[in-house]
């Protein structure tokens, strides 16, 4: 995909994010999902790192490498005529700037960037590295002309014992991620506390993505809570393996 159209992809995505409260960024991992998603009337795609990895046997955490990524992606954006973003994990121990020149030349519109970083043992990033990160690669996208998205994720609450105890830290390093130029914010594994979404939601001015079950949750109730941008994770993949397995139980031997 040419750059021109890549960047044409990348201002939609922004235009998207400014005209739905919520945009919903189904998750998909193949071309099937891709564009079943795509004409099911979805403005936007997400490819999920977890679901991506299931669907071609590798382990999700970095399982597969920058490179493998990218060819399991590039079929997937060119099968559809949405901006499609690209969850990247930790950055598969890429400088910024090779992962957006990585991203951009397969046509992605945006990314998804986490401070789990798994190359280095599972580690967490602290909130000025984190920061750093996703400045660099507002810099690159910058210098590249094409306004990417990046939505900057956090696991602190994933990683607490108690999240509302991470809280007040994790309201700091959201804030810093916006500041170096994060234009969503990610706060995963809190989509079913209210009192917690409604804190971060307040505490920043970009959007709040929050992770949704396809099913078990409800639209009204993100939008009524202020979240601006929601994906499915793994749940959409799950959700669809539970309804198979329920469809194909009466055929078993």
């Amino acid at each position: 995909m040419d750059l021109h159209t890549t960047a044409e992809r990348a201002r939609r995505l922004k235009q998207l994010h400014a005209d739905h409260q919520p945009l919903v960024l189904p998750t998909v991992w193949d071309v099937w999902s891709a564009r079943t998603a795509a004409d099911a009337g979805f403005p936007a795609l997400t490819i999920g790192s977890h679901p991506l990895a299931d669907s071609r046997g590798a382990d999700d955490h970095e399982g597969q490498t920058f490179e493998e990524v990218l060819t399991a992606v590039r079929p997937i954006i060119a099968a559809v005529d949405v901006p499609v973003s690209v969850d990247l994990e930790a950055g598969y121990g890429q400088k910024p700037a090779d992962l957006v020149a990585g991203l951009l030349e397969i046509g992605g519109a945006g990314l998804n960037l986490e401070d789990t970083v798994h190359s280095d043992g599972g580690r967490v990033r602290d909130t000025q590295e984190h920061a750093q990160y996703i400045a660099g690669l507002r810099a690159a996208a910058d210098d590249a002309g094409v306004p990417l998205w990046i939505n900057g994720r956090t696991d602190l609450f994933l990683h607490a014992e108690d999240p509302s105890t991470v809280l007040d830290e994790a309201i700091e390093r959201l804030r810093a991620m916006e500041r170096a130029g994060a234009d969503s914010v990610y706060p995963v594994s809190i989509q079913d506390d209210d009192d917690l979404l409604t804190a971060v939601v307040d505490a920043v001015t970009v959007p709040v993505n929050s992770t949704a079950h396809p099913v078990k949750h409800d639209l009204a109730r993100f939008r009524r809570l202020g979240v601006g941008r929601v994906t499915y994770g793994p749940l959409l993949q799950l959700a669809l393996t539970d309804t198979m397995k329920d469809m194909l139980k009466p055929w078993t031997p």
